[in-house]
């Protein structure tokens, strides 16, 4: 098992880029809050992930942070694929972090409704580095998952990676932990929304500053029902996406109320459409396969 955080990596704190990996002001904060789960009265303490601008920054101060690589599968499975063969492919990628060092956290699903790329299953990983995933990609062990349980079933798959930061606790790090059961339980089930951007070479600095800074703001207001969110540029833009999010809704209904909001409606329409060359909007129920527990 891995040490904690903590012990891995020293504290920093400083500003960092923004959403998108561009250039402002602004610092990614997880703001934790009390909210009434509606199951009697129990007080339950939730980790919320929101994007803050450092005029903004909590009363108590900014948090510790650390910086982590998130990992996109997206892949497309064959029409005729049984339903043995789907949960078999997807057992043996998400107990792939039982068996291999570097992974942090892992969710997986198969996504909910059709899209251009005719993707089917998404698989969501996050490294402590970029160096873990080449390390993981390269493995005797998930080679043989590939050849053996992934690619007999599917047409082609593509990966997306980007560097974000989160608070540098256990539950926010890992999604998962010894702590508090009732404290990480948000991150066991729920919707994982995943945003793939590629933005037009003729979009200009400040325009995709100002749809960066407008998702922060949006995700920063829709805090309350947002579990985490991380975003940056891709490091590996020649897989077709160069900036990607990915937000964890703790049911259907917050994701349905996100995204079906005149504010994201109205924020996409105004600020990326009119500079996006292509995107993807995808997202999946997450549905733990084995002890999310560490």
């Amino acid at each position: 098992m891995l040490a904690p955080a903590s012990a891995q990596v020293p504290h920093t704190i400083r500003p960092v880029a923004n959403c998108f990996g561009l250039h402002r002001r602004s610092v990614l904060t997880l703001d934790r809050y009390h909210r009434w789960r509606g199951t009697g009265k129990q007080m339950i303490l939730s980790t919320r992930g929101v994007l803050e601008s450092s005029n903004g920054a909590p009363s108590g101060g900014l948090v510790k942070k650390r910086k982590i690589v998130e990992h996109i599968i997206l892949l497309g499975a064959k029409p005729n694929i049984s339903d043995a063969e789907e949960k078999d492919m997807l057992d043996y990628l998400y107990t792939s972090q039982y068996q291999m060092r570097g992974i942090l956290t892992i969710s997986l699903g198969r996504i909910e409704e059709p899209n251009s790329e005719n993707f089917t299953h998404a698989v969501f990983m996050r490294f402590q580095q970029k160096e873990d995933i080449a390390k993981f990609q390269s493995s005797a062990y998930y080679s043989k998952i590939l050849d053996d349980h992934v690619k007999p079933v599917s047409y082609g798959s593509v990966s997306v990676d980007f560097e974000s930061e989160v608070e540098d606790d256990i539950i926010p790090l890992f999604r998962r932990g010894e702590k508090i059961w009732s404290l990480c339980q948000d991150f066991n089930y729920g919707v994982e929304f995943m945003l793939l951007i590629s933005f037009l070479e003729t979009a200009s600095r400040e325009a995709m500053e100002d749809a960066s800074s407008s998702l922060q703001r949006l995700i920063s207001q829709c805090s309350s029902f947002i579990v985490q969110a991380t975003c940056g540029r891709c490091l590996n833009p020649e897989n077709g996406y160069n900036h990607a999010a990915v937000i964890r809704f703790p049911s259907y209904d917050d994701f349905k109320l996100f995204r079906e909001s005149m504010e994201y409606k109205d924020m996409w329409a105004s600020k990326f459409h009119p500079i996006v060359e292509k995107s993807l909007q995808l997202h999946f129920t997450v549905d733990p396969v084995g002890n999310q527990l560490m």
